[in-house]
């Protein structure tokens, strides 16, 4: 039967398990130092899908109506997947990248000639989403544990 003993309270230095506790927390905090970044860019995904009724361009632009809340409903499960499975989702990051590109051009390739709201607001969306994706990358990168 296990000593369960209240004498020394608070110091696990002398369990038994001590080393593979610490390897085991480690490993499951060593690539978590992106977690700053799930945040934005589940919030990105978030504007991204209602920034249509935000900004009124529902009736003017309906093909980007549909396309902004596609995109970013996408966003935000790519940001859940973040989250919820960081060793498998952070290779994502260029992806990513590539979808803040799309959101730059898709006003004049799915729009029909958008106005400069319309265009400033995708903009927006796609330049916050390529340097999100950037910084996702780069702190993915320096989580790989070197050989």
């Amino acid at each position: 039967m296990a000593n369960v003993s209240p004498t020394s309270r608070g110091d696990i230095t002398t369990h038994p398990d001590v080393s593979e506790m610490r390897e085991r927390y480690a490993r499951m905090l060593g690539g978590r130092d992106v977690t700053l970044l799930d945040g934005p860019v589940f919030l990105l995904g978030l504007y991204c899908a209602v920034s249509p009724w935000i900004l009124h361009y529902t009736t003017s632009q309906p093909p980007l109506v549909t396309h902004n809340l596609v995109v970013g409903i996408a966003i935000g499960l790519l940001a859940l997947g973040f989250t919820r499975a960081p060793e498998r989702m952070y290779g994502l990051s260029w992806a990513f990248c590539a979808v803040g590109v799309w959101m730059i051009i898709a006003p004049w390739v799915v729009g029909t000639s958008p106005d400069t709201g319309v265009a400033l607001n995708n903009i927006i969306i796609g330049a916050l989403a390529v340097i999100l994706g950037l910084m996702c990358a780069g702190a993915a990168a320096r989580s790989v544990p070197r050989p």
